[in-house]
């Protein structure tokens, strides 16, 4: 019997283990997660620490950031050592990619063309539910019955013994009260941007719609009726792509644009009051004056994050605005994707099941989850609370020291 062979050595090129660089510059931050094999010994920094150590050495950063940018696109060396020949075809399938990454762009571009001709379709439909919305006309019999096909069948005794009262109660209503509101409240997204203060200006929201660029792109409308809060009948937001197609041909976001709202006299949401003391250092005499701040509220989504500038080399900034510009295009693309097309649906909340669940999922197969759970969520619910309210009480707190700055709020959306 022979012995197998050790040892050979084989007659091809083998290829090196690969060099796993990034695709781009890696932000060192504090969400770094640490190795978490066991067999490493070392003595390791956590979180916090790590973020201190990068956070008084700036040049480190740097310096990484400057090795790491070194090492994008890199060639490990195996395909240099291929034969000629071989390397010929390694060529050749990049030209064919290159004719790939042609058609999707060219793909991409009729996908487009095909939502603008049926959001033209989609349009009388929306123009034909803001009308019966804000009470200009009814529905027609044929649309009513067609809505009820998918309702549940009520019981007929309690249907016919609430009719009237419903009636009379309904007789001085026009269209459905505070309709945009109300789903914007059961659209998850949106609910955790909109304040107590913001729901007297959204209940005068007459529509919502959308509308295409002549560029790649799209604008948000926000319609209002005449209010206490601004003189703007329309507040609007526009989103644009580059004008470059991504590696598979999709569009790539730019940035975003947003109109100014003319606020009235103290009525500007964006801003509170805070209430500060002052000593005089002369004469001991103390004074409160009211200063503006920077406050939480839904209509600092018109007023969008910016892309960082190229000189920024803050690593932390850039990465925060990074994020925050991710945030604030999906919430462009839930209004134009969900919001608008189905806003009977998240009015009722019957778009919350799909919301949670998947389209195409059938409620009805899952079961609902154990009755501790959900009193384990109120708990937490009861804590947030509890902690809200404690900070609401600390930032009320007059400022004794006249020196000291006033404690504010991020100017932003509540996204993160």
């Amino acid at each position: 019997m022979s012995e197998p062979i050790r040892n050979k050595k084989a007659d091809f090129p083998v290829a090196p283990t690969p060099q796993n660089t990034p695709a781009s510059n890696a932000p060192i931050s504090s969400h770094a997660q640490q190795p978490g094999v066991s067999s490493i010994k070392e003595e390791t920094l956590d979180n916090a620490a790590a973020a201190s150590l990068f956070a008084r050495n700036p040049a480190l950063v740097s310096m990484i950031q400057g090795k790491l940018g070194q090492l994008v696109g890199r060639s490990s060396g195996y395909i240099e050592s291929l034969p000629v020949v071989v390397r010929r075809r390694v060529a050749g399938l990049k030209g064919i990619q290159k004719e790939h990454a042609k058609l999707e762009a060219q793909f991409q571009e009729e996908v487009l063309e095909l939502e603008k001709k049926y959001f033209a379709k989609f349009t009388p439909l929306y123009e034909r539910r803001a009308t019966i919305v804000n009470g200009g006309v009814e529905p027609t019999e044929g649309e009513v019955e067609a809505g009820k096909e998918e309702d549940e069948e009520e019981d007929e005794e309690s249907k016919e013994a609430t009719e009237e009262k419903k009636e009379e109660e309904s007789e001085s209503l026009a269209g459905i009260p505070e309709f945009w509101l109300s789903a914007m409240k059961n659209q998850i997204s949106l609910a955790e941007m909109i304040t107590e203060r913001d729901e007297d200006a959204l209940k005068h929201l007459v529509d919502i719609r959308m509308e295409y660029l002549d560029r790649p792109g799209f604008r948000l409308i926000f319609e209002f009726s005449e209010n206490e809060f601004f003189t703007n009948r329309t507040i609007t937001k526009a989103y644009y792509y580059k004008d470059e197609n991504g590696y598979g041909g999709d569009f790539i976001y730019d940035h975003a644009e947003g109109s100014k709202i003319d606020w009235k006299a103290e009525k500007d949401l964006t801003l509170r009051l805070e209430s500060k003391k002052q000593r005089n250092k002369n004469t001991k005499q103390t004074r409160v004056v009211k200063i503006s701040v920077p406050t939480e509220s839904f209509f600092n989504f018109f007023a969008p994050p910016q892309p960082p500038a190229d000189e920024d080399d803050d690593v932390s900034i850039a990465s925060d605005i990074e994020e925050r510009l991710e945030l604030d295009y999906q919430l462009g693309e839930d209004i134009k994707e969900k919001l608008i097309p189905r806003a009977i649906d998240w009015f009722t909340g019957e778009a919350l099941q799909f919301e949670e669940l998947g389209e195409g999922m059938d409620p009805d197969e899952f079961e609902d989850e154990d009755d501790e759970e959900e009193e384990d969520e109120d708990e937490d619910d009861e804590d947030e609370d509890e902690q809200g309210s404690d900070r609401d009480v600390e930032d009320d707190s007059d400022e004794e020291d006249g020196t000291s700055k006033p404690k504010k709020e991020a100017a932003e959306c509540k996204q993160n």
